[in-house]
């Protein structure tokens, strides 16, 4: 076992993105306020990120900031603030915290163990790492070469969905264009 003292500072910084992804996520379903869940969750998105960056995949973490931390929590926010929130009595609040928090420490510990019990059995080829796996250019490269069948069936599938969801909304407004 190595000393703690003599990790590489990538390690550091890895270990400070994790407990705080993880301080954001326990906020994020232990927050009593729900524009505060959306916040720790917005600092969740922005810790992924980072680790995304860590991992070399500046494309992932730009498309993590853009479409999670950016467009889905201003659209959180929206119905956050639209809807007329009831409140609950304290028993009820007590209840389910202490329901979710029990539910949390058993899927984290169950985690945790199955990680660790598999962390001495895989071994990583550091000679198949290349500086440029999580790049743009190679992610095209594999999007459009080697998966362009399922990229475009994938794409057909929205178009329709987004038909449908059209036709859908004038049929309940009561305009009929066919």
């Amino acid at each position: 076992m190595q000393n703690i003292f003599s990790l590489p500072p990538i390690w550091y910084t890895f270990a400070i993105l994790s407990v705080l992804t993880l301080f954001g996520a326990l906020g994020t379903i232990m927050s009593k306020n729900p524009v505060h869940s959306v916040i720790y969750l917005i600092v969740t998105f922005f810790s992924i990120s980072a680790h995304y960056i860590l991992l070399n995949a500046q494309f992932l973490a730009a498309v993590n900031i853009i479409v999670y931390a950016g467009a889905i929590m201003v659209l959180f926010l929206f119905v956050i603030m639209f809807l007329n929130m009831k409140q609950e009595s304290d028993e009820m609040k007590n209840n389910k915290l202490i329901t979710t928090a029990v539910i949390t420490a058993l899927l984290l510990g169950s985690i945790l163990i199955i990680f660790l019990r598999r962390a001495g059995k895989e071994k990583i080829d550091g000679n198949a790492f290349t500086s440029q796996t999580g790049m743009v250019e190679v992610l095209g490269k594999s999007l459009y070469g080697e998966y362009l069948l399922p990229f475009e069936l994938i794409s057909i599938l929205f178009l329709v969905a987004m038909a449908g969801a059209v036709m859908l909304a004038k049929r309940e407004s009561g305009e009929r264009h066919f």
